[in-house]
């Protein structure tokens, strides 16, 4: 074990885009055996071998900011689907609205008519139907 952890000092290891890149790996490999495409096969070997690349790296600072993009990607993607997400959920109790200034999402409750509703952010008012 102590040899294991020489051979890692000073080397960046394991993170999220690490990870990400070893499941897109899988993925495709996966879609390969089942496809049976030696093609797809083939091109899983390469976000597995850069996934290693990056675990066995020095060049610390250039893998963080790797990650750090990937991590803003991957946050920007959730974040849109959750929205998506709340959206069709929230839907038997309340109406979501954009703000026309600003584009600020507003929940209004249903069912209450034609309503003036304010922009908590911006303070523009516009009248909707919920």
């Amino acid at each position: 074990m102590n040899r294991f952890r020489q051979f890692m000092s000073g080397r960046y290891g394991f993170d999220q885009f690490s990870q990400g890149l070893v499941i897109l790996s899988l993925v495709i490999s996966l879609i390969g055996t089942l496809t049976r495409s030696n093609i797809l096969i083939t091109v899983s070997y390469i976000p597995f071998i850069y996934a290693i690349y990056r675990i066995l790296s020095k060049d610390i600072n250039k893998r963080m900011k790797e990650n750090y993009q990937y991590t803003m990607f991957i946050n920007t993607v959730k974040g849109k689907f959750l929205k998506g997400k709340r959206n069709v959920t929230g839907t038997k109790t309340h109406k979501y609205y954009t703000c026309p200034k600003c584009k600020t999402t507003i929940r209004v409750p249903r069912g209450k008519g034609k309503i003036c509703i304010t922009c908590p952010k911006c303070r523009t008012e516009f009248i909707k139907r919920t």
